[in-house]
C-alpha cells in the first residue's frame, strides 16, 4: 500500500502520527513543509505519490491550503485532511471548497484522527476500483440480474431494426436504453430523434411528428419537417406513448405499416425510413381494454417488450450510481467530487425512490451542492430520505407476546427508542432507570432485549441495522453519563472511558446538545 503523508512543521505532532499509524500497519512519509511535498510528488510521478496526504494549514515556507490547491490539480482523486490549530470558519470553508476530504482541528483526540486516516484510506481504495470499473466499463447502467436481462436483450436487438416498446416506471431510464438500442443497431450513424408525446398539447403533436406545408395553419410561415422526416435513416424514439391522443394513433399505425404519411396540409406522401422506439410507464393492455389506445397499434409496437426494473429490484446498483452521479455532477458544477460513506449508501438503499434511477440522480445533484463535507455520511442525506427511514422504520411484533406493541414505535421522554420491555416513562440516569437497572443488569435482560429488537429490525429486511442500533445505544449511554456526571462532558467521557473530542463529536452526531 502506499504510505500517508504528513506535513507539518511541529516534530511532535509528525512523531505522534507516524508512531500511531505504524501500529495500525499504516506506512508512513513525513514533510516539514509544502515545498518539500510538491518536491516529492514531481519525483515520485502518479503511480508513486500518497494513499493519503495530512497536512497542516500555517506552516513556513507554504500554505497547507495553497498545497491541497496544487495537489488537487495532479492527484485530483487524493483524499486530504486538513489540520490546523487556528480552528477558524475561513480556514474550514476554504479547506471544503478546496476539496479537503476532512477538516481536523488541534488538538485532535489521536484515536479519533487515525480513525479518520483509515476512513480517507478505505475511501481512496474503493475510488481507485471504482474509476477501474468506470474505465473498463463505460456504458455500465448496472450490475444487477435484471439489469443484465436487459443488456443480454440489446445485445441480441443490436443488428436488428425491429420495432421495439420500453416499459417502466417513471424515471427507470427508459430514454437511455432507447439510446444504446439505437448505438449498437445498424442505424447508429443516423439520427436519434426523441419526443415525449405527453409534454406536447394535442394540436402541435401531429405537426411535430409529421411537418406542415407552408400556410398550413395560421402561423405556418413556411414548410417545416417532423420528426419522422428528421430521423430519416435513424431511430425515432416516442416516449410516453400511452399518452397519445387517439386520432393520432391512427396516423402513426398508417406509418409503422408501411412507412409513409402526408405533412399536415400536404397532398403528396412523404416516405421516411425509421425505426421506431416507443416507451410507456402505463399499463398498455388495461389502456386498450379501457377504450384509450388502439388494439391494432399496440400490437403494432409490441413486437419486441423490454420490461425495465424498479430501482428498488435493483438495490445493489445503487451504490455504483450513486458515486457515478456524484462525479457527474460534480463535472457538470465545476467542482470537487464528493464521496458517500458505507453508512449513506446503505441508508440511501433503504429508501423506496418513488422517481427511481431520475430521483437518485437529482439527490446526487442534491447532496453535491448541499452536503456540508467533502465526505457524505448518513445525517446529510436530504429530508425526505431520512424522513422515509425514520417512518418506514421495521414494526414486527416481540416474538411470544400477546398484544405486543412494534417496538419501533416506543419512544421515550427524550425522543429515543426504548428498548423492548423497558417502560417508556424511564429516562436515562433516573431513579428509576437506575432501579430497573439495578434489578435486571445482572441476568441479561437488555442483551435479551438488544436481540429481539435486532431480530425484529432484521426481518423487516432493512439494511441499516447495525448503524441504527448503534445510534441508539450511544445516545443511551452518553445521556446516562451526563445524567450522572449533571452534565459535565469531561467527567462523563472519563467515566465512559472515551476522550473528551470523542464524546463532544458523538454528541453532535447523534443531535444530544
Amino acid at each position: 500500500m502506499k504510505p500517508i503523508w504528513i506535513v507539518d512543521d511541529d516534530q511532535s505532532i509528525r512523531f505522534v502520527l507516524e508512531k500511531a499509524l505504524l501500529r495500525e500497519n499504516l506506512p508512513t512519509r513525513s514533510f516539514i513543509n509544502p515545498r518539500e511535498v510538491l518536491q516529492a510528488l514531481e519525483a515520485a510521478g502518479e503511480e508513486g505519490g500518497p494513499q493519503v496526504l495530512v497536512s497542516d494549514i500555517r506552516m513556513p515556507g507554504g500554505s497547507g491550503l495553497d498545497l491541497l490547491t496544487k495537489v488537487k490539480e495532479k492527484l485530483p482523486g487524493l483524499p486530504v485532511i486538513i489540520m490546523t490549530a487556528f480552528s477558524d470558519l475561513d480556514s474550514a470553508v476554504s479547506a471544503f471548497q478546496g476539496g479537503a476530504f476532512e477538516y481536523l482541528p488541534k488538538p485532535f483526540d489521536l484515536p479519533k484522527a487515525v480513525e479518520l486516516i483509515r476512513r480517507a484510506v478505505e475511501e481512496s481504495q474503493r475510488e481507485e476500483v471504482a474509476e477501474e470499473r468506470m474505465v473498463a466499463a463505460p456504458e455500465m447502467l448496472g450490475q444487477a440480474p435484471a439489469m443484465q436481462d436487459v443488456f443480454r436483450a440489446i445485445g441480441r436487438l443490436a443488428q436488428s431494426n425491429v420495432t421495439v416498446l420500453i416499459t417502466g416506471e417513471s424515471g427507470s431510464g427508459k430514454e437511455l436504453v432507447a439510446r444504446a438500442l439505437h448505438k449498437h443497431s445498424p442505424r447508429a450513424s443516423g439520427p436519434f430523434v426523441a419526443i415525449n408525446t405527453a409534454a406536447i398539447p394535442k394540436d402541435l403533436l401531429e405537426s411535430e411528428l409529421f411537418g406542415h406545408e407552408r400556410g398550413a395553419f395560421t402561423g405556418a410561415q413556411t414548410m417545416r419537417r417532423g420528426r419522422f422526416e428528421q430521423a430519416d435513416g435513424g431511430t425515432l424514439f416516442l416516449d410516453e406513448i400511452g399518452d397519445m391522443p387517439f386520432d393520432l394513433q391512427t396516423r402513426l399505425l398508417r406509418v409503422l405499416s408501411d412507412g409513409s404519411f402526408y405533412r399536415v396540409g400536404g397532398h403528396s406522401a412523404v416516405k421516411s425510413n425509421v425505426r421506431v422506439i416507443a416507451a410507456t410507464h402505463q399499463d398498455l393492455e388495461q389502456r386498450v381494454k379501457d377504450g384509450g389506445f388502439r388494439e391494432d397499434l399496440f400490437h403494432r409496437l409490441n413486437v419486441i417488450r423490454l420490461r425495465l426494473p424498479r430501482l428498488t429490484d435493483r438495490l445493489e446498483d445503487i451504490p455504483m450510481l450513486t458515486r457515478h452521479f456524484l462525479q457527474q455532477s460534480a463535472k457538470q458544477l465545476g467542482v470537487e467530487p464528493k464521496r458517500i460513506s458505507d453508512a449513506a449508501v446503505a441508508r440511501l438503499g433503504t429508501f423506496h425512490f418513488p422517481g427511481n434511477v431520475r430521483q437518485l440522480e437529482n439527490i446526487c445533484h442534491w447532496l453535491t451542492v448541499m452536503a456540508p463535507s467533502q465526505v457524505i455520511e448518513a445525517k446529510d442525506l436530504p429530508p425526505e430520505v431520512l424522513a422515509n427511514v425514520a417512518s418506514g422504520t421495521a414494526a414486527p411484533m416481540a416474538a411470544g407476546t400477546s398484544n405486543a406493541v412494534p417496538v419501533a414505535e416506543v419512544v421515550a421522554p427524550s425522543g429515543l427508542p426504548v428498548w423492548p420491555g423497558e417502560p417508556a416513562t424511564q429516562v436515562p440516569g433516573s431513579a428509576s432507570a437506575s432501579a430497573a437497572n439495578g434489578a435486571t443488569g445482572g441476568n441479561g435482560a437488555w442483551e435479551h432485549g438488544l436481540e429481539v429488537e435486532a431480530n425484529a429490525l432484521l426481518a423487516s429486511g432493512r439494511h441499516d441495522v447495525w448503524d441504527e442500533l448503534t445510534r441508539r445505544f450511544e445516545s443511551r449511554l452518553i445521556l446516562a453519563a451526563l445524567a450522572s456526571t449533571r452534565g459535565r462532558r469531561i467527567e462523563a467521557a472519563q467515566k465512559l472511558g472515551i476522550g473528551r473530542n470523542t464524546i463532544t463529536r458523538k454528541i453532535q452526531e447523534l443531535g444530544l446538545e
